[in-house]
């Protein structure tokens, strides 16, 4: 069981480092449009190759982070954090061995009814 923790805890550590690489992405696909808006209010006019080669660069960003955040919540979808979980296997071991420990008290008991019954009727 432990090995399937230290899996769920890699999947999780690897998972919340693609989300913050995910969020440096956003950070730098905002500071592309930043650059665009500036360009765009320069006072002397804007570069019209600047201007498109940035937006471009901020459209492929913008479309990347996408299909990561999409990537991401698929596979939280699919995680399932009991699925290695043994609490139902053990609790249904627990439950049978008291009902065994039941049938054995009733079998004892009346085994000794038995032994009573035979030694009180002489044959």
């Amino acid at each position: 069981m432990a090995g399937s923790l230290s899996n769920v805890a890699a999947a999780q550590s690897t998972s919340l480092q693609r989300l913050y690489h995910v969020q440096k992405r956003i950070v730098h696909t905002v500071q592309l449009a930043g650059g665009v808006m500036e360009e765009l209010g320069n006072l002397g006019g804007s570069r019209a190759d600047v201007v498109a080669s940035q937006c471009r660069e901020f459209m492929q960003s913008v479309k990347d982070i996408q299909v990561t955040l999409h990537e991401e919540i698929k596979s939280m979808c699919e995680y399932r954090p009991y699925e290695n979980c043994d609490y139902i296997a053990r609790i249904g071991a627990e439950i049978s061995v008291n009902k065994l420990e039941c049938v054995l008290d009733q079998l004892n008991n009346m085994q000794e009814s038995i032994k009573e019954y035979v030694s009180e009727k002489p044959f």
